[in-house]
């Protein structure tokens, strides 16, 4: 048996919550899961969850029913969330918001929170930011907002508190920041396709048609996706070393470095991207990444824009591919900064590449990379780094030696 707990995310009209099998429940709240209809062997499903009007399910009863032996699998919404916190004991995750949760791109309930109608009737009133996210991120894609626009549009977004998050507040702030053509292309969209940018809807659908195919018990009992968190993952990355040319580098070091100065990176990337698409981790058919795209999208986004994994530099292969154009002077110059970064640190104690402003990152890669402020998602995205926050955060352990490098360059031609 199957006990799927839902509300908001899915409407009783869904077609898919009508198959033999599937008990259909209310968003899980505290104490549901010790129903005795739950036996060893079952599936529970969890999509949509009280918190705000009921007691909220204790992280603590998840795992105590996973213990008695049930498959326990999240996605969409507060599903998605308890997943990538539990993912180390079990629980299984489905979805594109489950995998931003883990890569750390998304954190927080207030993120795929919903205000709920008070009737029982468990419908949205309100757009979940991670639907916004999504709806922007087709906008940019469909050239109907830059990546500048979309970003100052989900900060705008984001302000909003989520129970006023209507359609109607959309509208709004649209209208205060000056967007009014992204808000007639989105009621357009939404009156040609009623669920259009409803990320939440897609990632519960996949996770009920996991449940009734069975994959998601034999991925647990295989514990391919038991998983990492997005830190652990992070801390381990940081924590890969070789020593090469004599010289003990850091691996991800090496590789921001090509992220940021190789000007080929996004062939790199793009040739990453096929190599999961044949040989994926987690015991999926592999496939050409064009089919796999096709699939997923119709083929009318990159490849980049669709397919964010993220990277593990514990294993030798993805370090091979991605490091396929370094140089032994590229690897010198990682050396170098890493250095310099280094005495940073030393004469002012507490500094770090944390410290280091915004600014000069994002200054750092408009100069290597010849574009516009405007082109900054694009180009960190083709390069593997997701967007220009993420591209930003990732140079600033390059900015101290690189300008260092460049003072001492000037200094030389002036000397001339």
């Amino acid at each position: 048996m199957i006990h799927l707990y839902t509300g908001p995310t899915l409407s009783a009209s869904e077609p898919a919550l009508s198959a033999p099998g599937l008990r259909v429940l209310p968003p899980a709240r505290h104490g549901d899961l010790f129903d005795t209809a739950i036996a060893t062997g079952d599936t529970a499903v969890l999509i949509d969850g009280a918190y705000h009007q009921a007691p909220a399910l204790r992280h603590k009863e998840i795992l105590a029913v996973m213990g008695r032996g049930v498959t326990v699998l999240g996605a969409a919404s507060i599903g998605a969330l308890r997943a990538a916190e539990l993912a180390p004991y079990g629980m299984v995750g489905v979805g594109s918001i489950y995998t931003a949760y883990v890569r750390g791109d998304i954190d927080g309930d207030d993120e795929v929170a919903v205000g709920q109608a008070p009737d029982g009737a468990f419908a949205a009133l309100t757009w979940p930011l991670v639907n916004l996210r999504y709806v922007l991120d087709l906008a940019v894609a469909a050239k109907v907002l830059d990546g500048v626009r979309a970003a100052g549009l989900l900060a705008a977004l984001r302000a909003v508190y989520y129970p006023q998050r209507t359609g109607a507040a959309v509208r709004a702030v649209c209208r205060r920041e000056g967007q009014e053509e992204f808000a007639r292309w989105l009621t357009r969209q939404r009156e040609e396709d009623q669920h259009f940018g409803d990320l939440k809807r897609a990632d519960a659908l996949a996770a009920v048609r996991a449940a009734l195919a069975g994959a998601a018990a034999a991925r647990a009992s295989t514990g391919l996706l038991v998983g990492e968190t997005a830190y652990f993952r992070r801390w381990s990355n940081a924590a890969v070393r070789e020593r090469v040319d004599g010289v003990e580098l850091s691996t991800e070091d090496r590789v921001v470095y090509q992220q940021v100065f190789d000007p080929a990176f996004g062939r790199r990337w793009a040739a990453y991207l096929e190599h999961l698409s044949r040989y994926p981790a987690d015991g999926e058919p592999g496939m050409p990444l064009a089919e796999r795209l096709a699939r997923a999208t119709g083929g009318h986004l990159s490849a980049h824009r669709v397919f964010r994994p993220a990277v593990d530099l514990r294993d030798p292969q993805s370090v091979a591919l991605l490091l396929a154009g370094e140089s032994a002077e590229d690897r010198r110059a990682v050396a170098r900064y890493a250095e310099v970064l280094a005495g940073a640190g030393r004469s002012r104690p507490g500094f770090c590449a944390d410290s280091v402003h915004d600014g000069l990152a994002r200054d750092l890669l408009l100069r290597v990379w010849g574009c516009s402020e405007e082109e900054l998602d694009a180009q960190a995205s083709a390069r593997g780094l997701v967007r220009a926050a993420g591209a930003v955060e990732a140079a600033k352990r390059l900015v101290p030696g690189f300008l260092d490098e460049s003072n001492r360059t000037e200094a030389a031609d002036a000397g001339r």
